[in-house]
């Protein structure tokens, strides 16, 4: 049975493991339990691990963002991943549904999430979950 619950700086080693599965994201462990001490303290980042035995299996990142052209908040997923040795099995549809949740619970008026352009396994496991695609991001780092 998967429990959500919510991710503290002692995770951080399962955080980066999983972290580790999205290309880019090779994060080091001293990192991530200072950046989950930082999201928590904005009140508006919460993160969740799905636990499969007390084992992080998956994890959702969260915002709460106010927008200027949405009249109360949006949430944006911003992190989504599933051990790879854990896909296929509900896991990830649990996090959708335990960050809907949060949504509904803070009044958000949309949900949304990016995903990397070529993965086309997780854009069809999105719009199997109703999400549906509506603008391409950009992006650019800025200067110095």
């Amino acid at each position: 049975m998967i429990e959500i619950r919510s991710a503290v700086a002692a995770d951080a080693a399962a955080v980066a493991r999983l972290l580790g599965q999205l290309v880019g994201y090779d994060v080091a462990v001293e990192a991530v339990g200072g950046r989950l001490r930082r999201l928590a303290a904005t009140g508006a980042d919460p993160v969740f691990l799905a636990c499969d035995s007390g084992i992080a299996v998956g994890l959702v990142a969260l915002h709460f963002a106010p927008m200027l052209h949405y009249a109360r908040p949006a949430l944006r997923i911003t992190n989504l991943v599933v051990d790879h040795r854990h896909r296929r099995r509900g896991v990830g549809r649990a996090l959708i549904v335990h960050a809907e949740r949060e949504a509904a619970a803070a009044g958000c008026e949309i949900i949304e999430l990016t995903s990397v352009i070529d993965n086309t396994e997780a854009h069809a496991f999105y719009r199997s979950l109703g999400f549906e695609a509506n603008s391409l991001r950009f992006r650019k780092l800025p200067p110095g």
